[in-house]
């Protein structure tokens, strides 16, 4: 007898799924929603267990610099200084020497110091935290940090920024820790970003008689610099939620001075101080408000830098480098 033809779309199905096509898509989607279902769920469950604190501080939790357990009076304003301040400060220090390091390391570098190079700046993603907070505490801040912040409130302590007296824990110690901490993060992946440019945009910026840093600074960098906005994003990040190597080093104060010579408290730093105090609800439930702050900072700022890397990816790198 004569068999019936399979219509087309039962053939293409058929062969998609002798082929994994369609497990395949099924297996990313579910990746991706699971993600998307995690954020979700982190974010709904933090907002479900600050539902007294919400009720009692409204939006003054966001402005108040008052936090007395006793009198059950709790703000946030001070911990939400103190992060931005020793995260932006920590991302404008360790961008252009990570920057840096990647040139040298995709560009300059000789081959046989190339590798072994990338896997030191890559090991001190692997140091625990506490080491650097430890680090930090006995010998970065006694024999680097409290000089430099001495030298800088003697020089420039007409300036608000550098105002003293000189602490040893502050929020410049925090930023200087939290600028080791996201350098190799911000390094390698800037080092990834260079690599990944044609070797045609080289030889065609040499061959037009453009010296090695011309080349560099205005091919390399404005052709890439979607990706090293990208990076920025990621070392951001992690500077934000930074927990116990900035509480061993930022002074645990909440200073809303706006010297970063002063010990200060960040949101991380807060929760993992005085979590385990909490043993009324509604200081259980204000920590956990500062945890639901963090987080939608973190995901403001990483909307804010996806919209700035989608705005400069749709520049081509003539018009970057005009």
């Amino acid at each position: 007898m004569k068999q019936t033809p399979q219509p087309l779309w039962l053939k293409t199905f058929t062969r998609q799924i002798q082929h994994g096509d369609v497990i395949f898509r099924a297996l990313t989607i579910l990746a991706s929603l699971i993600i998307l279902a995690t954020f979700v769920a982190i974010g709904f469950e933090l907002w479900q267990n600050t539902t007294l604190a919400r009720e009692k501080f409204g939006l003054s939790f966001l402005t108040s610099d008052e936090w007395d357990p006793v009198q059950q009076q709790f703000g946030a304003l001070p911990t939400i200084y103190g992060t931005l301040q020793t995260s932006l400060f920590a991302l404008l220090l360790a961008l252009p020497l990570g920057l840096g390091i990647a040139i040298f390391l995709a560009e300059l570098a000789p081959t046989w110091l190339r590798a072994p190079l990338g896997y030191v700046v890559e090991l001190l993603a692997a140091v625990p935290s506490v080491v650097y907070g430890l680090w930090g505490l006995y010998v970065y801040l006694p024999n680097f940090v409290k000089p430099t912040a001495q030298f800088l409130n003697g020089t420039f302590g007409f300036l608000p920024l550098f105002e003293g007296p000189v602490y040893g824990p502050s929020r410049f110690a925090a930023s200087l820790i939290l600028t080791i901490m996201i350098l190799p993060t911000i390094s390698a992946l800037c080092r990834d970003v260079l690599l990944a440019i044609p070797n045609t945009q080289r030889e065609a910026a040499l061959a037009l008689g453009a010296t090695k840093w011309e080349m560099i600074s205005q091919v390399l960098i404005p052709y890439g610099l979607s990706g090293i906005l990208g990076t920025a994003i990621l070392g951001l990040g992690r500077a934000l939620g930074e927990t116990i190597a900035v509480t061993m080093v930022i002074g645990n104060n909440r200073d809303l001075s706006p010297s970063i010579l002063h010990p200060g408290y960040t949101m991380a730093s807060i929760i993992a101080n005085e979590f385990a105090e909490a043993t009324e609800e509604i200081y259980l439930q204000a920590l956990i408000e500062v945890g639901l702050v963090l987080f939608f900072i973190t995901l403001a700022l990483n909307v804010l830098a996806r919209l700035l890397v989608w705005s400069v990816a749709r520049r081509t790198p003539s018009e970057l480098r005009a």
